[in-house]
């Protein structure tokens, strides 16, 4: 890369802010200034190749500094800084879902919707999907190119990381004490499942479950019906998703493997005959991918239904870390960065 990044990191010492410059050090960002910003978080220490730099406070950051800010702090954060700093002449990345539905802001995922950084003429606040949603899309875009999706059903099963460091602390602690109260969750999370990501709304779906239906019509085409079930899991990382879809045009179990083969970011993991295919634990560690096996096909009623599983890497891969990243370096690679 011959661009050069004045960066600032908001939640540069949370999971997903760790996340990120752990990749910033796999690509190798060529940064000339880093500014690990927090609240909570002011004076720890993070390190970026190797170097030692103390967490500044973001509500006293002058953003001139800086010349891209990806905010990795969640929602009321990034309400409150975000539009500030791209009036400062620096771009934003939110990963919270606090700007995603708002018509005048992007919501990308690169490999998807990249065309949307290309004609960008100055600086922009551009939003990060959920989690669920990126993995989820990136192996639905070739399947509707080539078949054209009319109904998605999706049940999700995620992982305790998607809530944070105190989730993860509480699955760990009721799987050794099952008798341990829950503080994170309405209800223990150890051996259990909870039909509930996010907040209940008006109908009966979750947020999280709506996220799915306003973000796949707003990134891959909002004819696309979806119906969607979000599960908390007691797994420590790593979404899993069962995919169910109606498509407009025949297509076999062999031409769903052909549409997703060689696709950059998608691993075809499906070998039932040899129980090849993906798992949290196994698939989502640190894992750029997005992962699909169990792939079927149905005819039902004279319609085509395609049965799909899902798995990656919620924090470092597509779901947060990865996708913003990835972000960035579209950005600098078409000169947006200056």
């Amino acid at each position: 890369m011959d661009k050069v990044l004045d960066l600032a990191l908001v939640g540069a010492s949370g999971v997903v802010g760790q996340k990120i410059i752990q990749l910033l050090e796999k690509k190798n960002f060529q940064i000339n200034k880093f500014f690990p910003l927090g609240k909570s978080s002011v004076g720890e220490v993070v390190s970026l190749f190797g170097l030692d730099y103390t967490i500044e406070d973001v509500d006293s950051f002058d953003a001139s500094d800086a010349n891209l800010v990806i905010f990795a702090a969640g929602s009321s954060v990034a309400k409150k800084h975000a539009e500030s700093y791209v009036e400062k002449g620096c771009y934003a990345i939110d990963l919270s879902s606090e700007f995603r539905y708002h018509d005048d802001i992007p919501l990308v995922i690169p490999e998807i919707n990249g065309e949307i950084l290309n004609n960008l003429e100055e600086a922009t606040l551009i939003a990060n999907p959920n989690c669920s949603t990126s993995q989820l899309l990136m192996a639905l875009k070739p399947i509707h190119k080539n078949f054209n999706i009319h109904f998605l059903n999706i049940a999700t099963y995620q992982a305790v990381s998607g809530t944070g460091k105190e989730a993860v602390k509480e699955l760990k602690e009721q799987t050794v004490n099952p008798n341990a109260e829950p503080k994170v969750y309405p209800r223990k999370i150890g051996f259990n499942a909870l039909p509930q990501c996010d907040v209940f709304l008006e109908n009966n779906f979750t947020k999280e479950e709506m996220k799915l239906v306003w973000e796949t019509k707003k990134i891959l085409d909002e004819k696309i019906d979806v119906q969607a079930t979000c599960v908390r899991v007691p797994v420590l990382n790593g979404h899993s998703e069962a995919v169910f879809l109606k498509l407009e045009h025949p297509a076999s179990r062999q031409d769903i493997i052909d549409s997703l083969t060689g696709v950059s970011g998608v691993c075809v993991m499906d070998d039932p005959s040899n129980l090849v295919y993906p798992t949290p634990l196994d698939q989502a560690n640190d894992s750029e991918d997005v992962y699909v096996g169990r792939i079927r096909s149905q005819t039902i009623q004279g319609e085509t239904w395609i049965s799909l599983w899902i798995v990656a890497d919620n924090v470092y891969g597509k779901g947060a870390a990865l996708n913003a990243v990835q972000i960035a370096e579209n950005l600098m690679a078409n000169n947006k960065i200056k």
